[in-house]
C-alpha cells in the first residue's frame, strides 16, 4: 500500500494488519530506535513499514530479525547502485546494532517492533528509513548522507524496496548461522580498535534516552551474542557486554 503522508508507517501498519507493506513520502512523526526522531524530505527517500508474520523464531533469539533485516537493506541497496558505485572509502556496513552506514556516515535506520506469542515472536513490524535522494538536513542528525551523495546519481525508492522484500524473503529461509555469518562480515568496524564510550541509560521517554558518561576506552568488536548483545574486547584482554544504548562507537564527524 502506497500513502503520500501518514504519521507513521510503523503505526499505520500496527493499526491496520491487513496491510502487509505500506510505503510513504513523508512521515509526520517518523521515528527510530528508543524514541529518536528521523528527518526525511517529503519524497526523497524510502519510507515503509513491512509486516513479518509468524516468523518461528523463539523470543531469545529474536536478534535474528535484525540481522536479516539488516543484511536484506544492505544487498538491496548493492544490487541497485551497483557494488562498483560505492566508494571504497565509505563501504557500505551494518553498525551495530542496525544501521546502515556507508563509511563513518548513516544511509539508513530500522526500527523492529515483535509481538510475542507461546514464547515465539508472533509478528514483526519492521519500519526502514533509507536517504535516497536527499542531499540537505536541518536538524541535528550528526552524519547523515544518501545515495544521491554517495554516487551522484537518483534513484527510485519503490526499486529498492521491491529487492529489500525479495532479499529479506529469501534470507529468512536460511539457517541462523548463515545469517549471523553475512551480518558479522558486514559489520561497522569490524576490525581493529576503535573509540568507545559508555553511555547512562535514561528510562524516561524522551528524545535523548542516554547520556555520555565521559568513559571512552579503545575496545574492537569480538563477537554479537544471540541476544544481540557486542561484546567488546579491551586492549588489556577484559571483554565486556552492552546492551543497545549502553555504549556507542566515537565517530569525528
Amino acid at each position: 500500500m502506497y500513502i503520500a503522508e501518514t504519521n507513521s508507517t510503523n503505526d499505520l501498519l500496527r493499526q491496520h494488519p491487513e496491510y502487509v507493506t505500506v510505503r510513504t513520502d513523508f512521515q509526520t512523526s517518523g521515528r527510530g530506535q528508543q524514541g529518536n526522531g528521523w528527518e526525511s524530505e517529503r519524497g526523497k527517500n524510502l519510507l515503509f513499514s513491512t509486516l513479518l508474520l509468524r516468523p518461528q523464531i523463539a523470543v531469545e533469539q529474536q536478534f535474528v530479525i535484525s540481522m536479516a533485516v539488516c543484511v536484506a537493506l544492505r544487498q538491496a541497496v548493492l544490487d541497485t547502485v551497483g557494488a562498483d558505485s560505492i566508494s571504497q572509502d565509505s563501504p557500505l556496513c551494518i553498525k551495530w546494532p542496525n544501521d546502515l552506514y556507508a563509511g563513518d556516515r548513516k544511509l539508513a535506520g530500522i526500527l523492529i517492533e515483535n509481538t510475542l506469542s507461546e514464547g515465539h515472536i508472533g509478528q514483526s513490524i519492521i519500519g526502514i528509513g533509507l536517504n535516497v535522494n536527499q542531499q540537505q538536513w536541518f536538524s541535528d542528525a550528526p552524519n547523515p548522507t544518501s545515495l544521491c551523495l554517495l554516487t551522484g546519481c537518483t534513484y527510485e525508492p519503490e526499486i529498492i524496496m521491491q529487492a529489500f522484500l525479495r532479499n529479506l524473503s529469501e534470507i529468512m529461509q536460511q539457517p541462523l548461522a548463515e545469517i549471523r555469518s553475512a551480518y558479522m562480515d558486514s559489520l561497522y568496524r569490524k576490525t581493529g580498535f576503535h573509540l568507545w564510550e559508555e553511555r547512562e541509560v535514561n528510562l524516561l521517554p524522551t528524545m535523548n534516552q542516554s547520556l555520555p558518561t565521559n568513559r571512552s576506552f579503545e575496545a574492537h568488536i569480538a563477537d554479537i551474542t544471540d541476544q544481540g548483545e557486542l561484546l567488546l574486547r579491551l586492549r588489556n584482554g577484559e571483554e565486556k557486554t552492552y546492551h543497545f544504548k549502553q555504549v556507542k562507537y566515537v565517530i569525528n564527524n
